[in-house]
Parts: structure tokens; C-alpha cells; sequence
């Protein structure tokens, strides 16, 4: 064999044999889906339109979804939990596109309980990818949704019971009266007054029951990817607060020929880093979804020690993994053909 055949023989050997084996190994791995916290349901919903149903990846994620929407998954996602200051609930909730990066999403909506139905029609039919508000409400009215009262009897009490408190905790700062025993109105300190405020954010309450979010990514035979989240938010927020949840890169991010992460926790701090999208462009890099979290986590918490949250990932061959800070253990949930049923899954937490 001459010199140049026996070179282009090496080179087939370590190239393309490793593809095949890598190739090899991931049977059966795909389809998936796969969710933050043991939301059974949900996985089983976007699971049962994905493959029994057919349906694209965008079906199942809406489909798996909207049952935690319906379901008021933990009173912390869809109508009838968390109230603000004022006592209205508000939904965030977004959509993304892995193949093309187009992404919809609706923050602080308004009167519409469907919040995931509404951010797949943002990015199905406009060119933008964020709508907030009272005008989020009027789209969703426009494209055929109904309005209705999204507190509930349980919202109405929490609100009360938090009044009573003289509303605490809260998340003003730097104001007066005194947050930290008064209710509003608030007005600012004079620069004088003012002071760092240095409080523990865990005291705030933040974690399940309290600050939750569905975020959910599926992923098709053919490798698509989508990845998508939906929250009532944080209660006793401050109105008009929009959380990480409706980010692209913090609540929720795709990419097909990589993977897809989600985030759940404290969106306040969340949003400040792009942990999805950490996640996913260290896969891209070459590391596995645990690895990859865990640097999303930790480059957190090299600023914030007191933060609360987790990030779940999955490469586009369907490996999973998660990380998360701030719980004794964090539970999600995932099928995919070998699992064959929903399965929940924990990872202990940094702390």
C-alpha cells in the first residue's frame, strides 16, 4: 500500500470510526422530554402529543405546559398563586425556536391565563420576541384568547395574610417608610439615608411553593430542539416585575446540533448571568450537561452565595444532567424511549 492510501486509511480510522461508535451509543436516546421539578404530568402530556399524537416539538411543549398552567403546578405556575403587591397575579412565559433562534415571550401578562399558548404566538405570528403587560394582553385578545380573573380564593388569602404582616417580606430597598416593617406608598431615602442593603435573599422566602417555574425542553427523533418556561412568577413582587423566565439564554435556551437548558430559582439573580444559555455554549464546547450546569451554577454563586436555583440540560443526542444551589436536593423530571415511562430524577445541591 503506498504511502498516501495508508495515510488516508489512519486518517478514516480515528475519524470517522469514533463518529460511528458516538453514533452508536446514542440509540434509543431520542426522542425526549424533560423538565424542571417531578411535574409529572407535564412530561407526560408533551410526551403523549409528541410521539403518540405526532404533533411538533412546539405542540408538546405548549400541550406539556399548559397542564402545569392548568394544573397550577405548586401554586407557582398558571393563574390563582403568587400576588404581587397589589394582589394580581401575572403570568410570564416564553417559547424557542432551537433551528432558527426565533424566540416568543409574554412578561407580566395580564388577564390571560394560557401564558405559553400565548408566547407560541408571539413568535408564530409577529417578528418580535418580547411583549409585556397590559399590550401582551391586548395581542393575546387579538389572536383569539379570552380574558378572565387570574386570582384565586388561595391568592386573594396570601395576599391578605402578607398585608396583615405589614407586608413582609418585600423587595423594596432603599426606601421609607421602613420596608422592613411598613407596607407602602414608599418613597425613595434621601441620598443621606440611603444605605447598601445587605439582607439575605433566602429570607425572602425564595425556593418551591414560592418561586417556581416550569421549564421544559423537548426534543424530536431528528434532533430539534425546542425549550420553553412558564411562571406566575414571585409572590409579593413588586408590580410590573418581569422575572428570568420570558429571558432567552436565562430562563430557557435551544440550539439544534447542541442541546437545550432550562433554569428554575431565583430569576432576579438568574437573569443577571444567562445561565441557559451558559449551559448550552459550554455543551457546544464539548462538555456533558452535568459539567455544563455546574459552571452555569458556580459562576453564579462566585457572586452570590445566598442564591437559590438549579439548571437542568440535555444535549441534542439526549444525554441529561442538572446542577443546583441552594436546596438540600433538586428533582426533575424526564422520558425518553429507554426510561419509556416519566421518570424523576434528583442531583444534590451546592451549598
Amino acid at each position: 500500500m503506498s504511502a498516501p492510501c495508508f495515510s488516508l486509511l489512519i486518517f478514516a480510522i480515528f475519524v470517522f470510526y469514533p463518529l460511528s461508535c458516538s453514533s452508536q451509543t446514542q440509540t434509543g436516546l431520542l426522542p425526549v422530554v424533560i423538565n424542571t421539578w417531578p411535574f409529572t404530568n407535564a412530561t407526560a402530556a408533551a410526551w403523549n402529543t409528541l410521539v403518540n399524537k405526532k404533533g411538533s416539538i412546539y405542540d408538546a411543549l405548549v400541550d406539556g405546559c399548559s397542564v402545569c398552567e392548568i394544573e397550577r403546578c405548586d401554586g407557582s405556575v398558571g393563574p390563582g398563586g403568587s400576588p404581587d403587591e397589589n394582589g394580581e397575579t401575572t403570568l410570564d412565559a416564553m417559547v424557542m425556536n432551537g433551528q432558527t433562534f426565533d424566540v416568543g415571550a409574554v412578561g407580566c401578562l395580564r388577564r390571560i391565563p394560557t401564558a405559553i399558548a400565548v408566547a407560541r404566538a408571539v413568535m408564530d405570528y409577529t417578528e418580535q420576541t418580547l411583549l409585556v403587560g397590559e399590550l401582551a394582553t391586548q395581542f393575546a385578545v387579538e389572536m383569539g384568547f379570552k380574558e378572565m380573573n387570574l386570582s384565586s380564593d388561595s391568592s386573594i388569602t396570601m395576599w391578605k395574610d402578607w398585608k396583615a404582616r405589614n407586608c413582609q417580606p418585600n423587595y423594596r430597598t432603599n426606601v421609607t417608610p421602613d420596608s422592613t416593617k411598613n407596607c407602602g406608598p414608599y418613597k425613595p431615602k434621601s441620598v443621606l439615608e440611603s444605605l447598601q442593603q445587605t439582607e439575605n435573599r433566602r429570607n425572602k422566602n425564595i425556593g418551591p411553593r414560592n418561586h417556581d417555574t416550569i421549564g421544559m425542553i423537548v426534543i424530536d427523533e431528528f434532533g430539534n430542539i425546542t425549550a420553553g418556561t412558564t411562571t406566575n412568577g414571585l409572590n409579593h413582587k413588586i408590580p410590573g416585575r418581569v422575572g428570568d423566565s420570558p429571558i432567552m439564554g436565562a430562563g430557557a435556551y435551544a440550539m439544534n446540533g447542541v442541546g437545550g437548558a432550562v433554569a428554575t430559582g431565583d430569576g432576579d439573580v438568574m437573569m443577571r448571568f444567562l445561565p441557559s444559555y451558559m449551559a448550552v455554549n459550554s455543551m457546544l464546547m464539548g462538555n456533558d450537561p452535568t459539567t455544563a450546569t455546574l459552571s452555569a451554577m458556580t459562576r453564579i454563586t462566585d457572586y452570590y452565595l445566598n442564591f437559590v436555583g438549579a439548571v437542568v440540560a440535555v444535549t441534542h443526542q439526549g444525554q441529561y444532567g442538572a446542577a443546583c444551589y441552594g436546596f438540600p436536593v433538586f428533582h426533575y423530571s424526564v422520558i425518553n424511549p429507554v426510561l419509556k415511562t416519566v421518570t424523576i430524577k434528583s442531583v444534590e445541591c451546592l451549598v
